[in-house]
């Protein structure tokens, strides 16, 4: 059985939502650890939505409730979220109803920006997270698998993806209220991930040129070779981003990587370089002396930033789109100063264009059903291999009596005994169709109870 466990914008807070992403790396682990009859696990962790996906190994007639109640008891302990907040935030979806939840989702229908393109991918990635833990099964497999299928189809095949949306050029369409030159705006970009990419790609969409690079894992030099930016170094990111025009973070740290603390130390060291520069005259590739170091970063970013504006306090924006929050709360305190954060994003996010996302919504919608099909096929295997084989038992009990009673001509037994796996094989094709038939109505009870009326055939009996 099938179960999903998800909290999103749409109905969880900000805040949970944050401390859930934060450690959505270790839940799944933790969930199989919880209750024997949970199998698998798959969670889909991005910035505005935590789902666990779970495959139960019930038997017909129990309750799933007990270990979807560990499952979630899990999730609270890895996250540091009491249980009975939990249970009051997740969404419950179970059965045929997960199929048509994660392909919507990977679709980008679910998401703050309706047709975003990022989702499609961390849905991918979160399977591939689960192969590595261990934690999927060939269920969740089959089932995350279409999903990427279908997301494909939705946006090769509809509109819903056709003006390039995501959350990044949403952030970026709100900030342009504030930017009024993207070409001549100072653009400082922390993070070298996923995101990272695609805000690059989007900055460049708007005109801007002026972008540099620090990652705190150490990657800017990297990522500023492949897409031919400027890395800035650990030495030189607090004056870096005191200089910045924008500030945009995109990094998966645990931790803040702005703060209050940061701006208005790179801005003191800008100013007091700056003036000590002016009074001795002294140009920086002449120091000398255990500031030499500091001097020459200092240097590099004299001719990017005029420094009197920075020490002034000049209108600088930091766009925080980071799962946790990468930028501290508290940068608005440092004069001239505007956060722009994925909460105050979602609240600006527009209304779907109703026309694509319908078109989308009947795609997605036979997917899940074929997807429902092809399962419920897969629950009657036990039951057509055990027909199968009491037909095949009697097969060739049969052909053992008919063989002890051999006409003497070797001819004409051997075509007694393909006449007899000819009508075997002619008896059986009418209960395979019937299965199938059975299977998309949804009836396979009615298949397997005529099974075992009629034949006195039951799955145990093949195992």
């Amino acid at each position: 059985m099938l179960i999903c466990l998800t909290a999103s914008h749409k109905n969880a807070a900000f805040d949970t939502l944050e401390r859930l992403s934060a450690h959505a790396e270790s839940a799944a682990p933790r969930i199989l650890d919880r209750h024997d009859s949970l199998q698998g696990a798959v969670v889909v962790a991005t910035c505005n939505r935590f789902e666990a996906y779970l495959d139960l190994d019930t038997r017909e007639g129990d309750s799933p409730v007990p270990a979807v109640h560990e499952a979630i008891r899990a999730v609270g302990d890895a996250a540091g979220v009491e249980p009975d907040e939990l249970r009051s935030t997740f969404g419950f979806v179970h059965g045929n109803a997960v199929a048509g939840h994660l392909f919507s989702v990977a679709a980008g229908l679910e998401s703050v920006v309706v047709g975003e393109g990022e989702i499609a991918g961390q849905v991918r990635r979160s399977l591939e997270r689960a192969r590595a833990e261990g934690t999927t099964t060939p269920e969740l497999e089959r089932l995350f698998q279409r999903a990427s299928q279908t997301s494909r189809r939705v946006k090769n095949e509809t509109g819903i993806g056709g003006a390039g949306r995501s959350l990044v050029r949403l952030a970026l369409e709100l900030a342009s209220s504030r930017v009024a030159d993207w070409s001549a705006a100072r653009v400082l970009l922390v993070g070298t991930g996923q995101y990272a990419g695609a805000t690059l790609a989007a900055l460049r969409d708007r005109g801007a040129n002026d972008v540099r690079v620090y990652s705190p894992s150490g990657r800017a030099a990297k990522f500023a070779r492949g897409h031919d930016i400027t890395a800035v170094s650990h030495a030189g990111y607090a004056i870096a981003a005191a200089a910045a025009d924008v500030i945009i973070t995109c990094t998966t740290a645990d931790h803040h990587v702005v703060d209050r603390v940061l701006l208005e130390g790179g801005r003191a060291t800008l100013a007091g370089s700056h003036a000590a520069l002016a009074a001795s005259g002294a140009p920086e590739s002449q120091a000398t002396g255990p500031d030499a170091a500091a001097h020459v970063v200092l240097a590099e970013f004299r001719a990017w930033c005029p420094v009197p504006e920075a020490a002034q306090g000049a209108r600088q924006l930091v766009i925080d789109l980071g799962m946790p929050r990468n930028v501290a709360t508290d940068v608005v305190e440092v004069e001239g100063v505007e956060l722009l954060d994925l909460e105050t994003i979602r609240r600006h996010a527009p209304l779907e264009e109703l026309g694509a996302s319908d078109d989308a919504r009947v795609l997605i919608e036979r997917a899940a059903r074929n997807f429902g099909a092809v399962g419920e096929e897969l629950d009657l295997a036990p039951s057509v291999v055990a027909l199968r084989a009491h037909v095949q038992g009697v097969l060739e009990a049969e052909i053992t009596r008919a063989r002890s009673r051999g006409t003497g001509d070797p001819a004409a037994d051997e075509r007694v005994e393909a006449a007899l796996r000819h009508m075997a094989g002619v008896l059986l094709h009418t209960p395979m169709v019937r299965s199938r038939e059975y299977a998309r109505a949804g009836e396979q009870r009615a298949w397997i109870d005529g099974l075992e009326a009629v034949f006195g055939v039951r799955a145990d009996e093949s195992r």
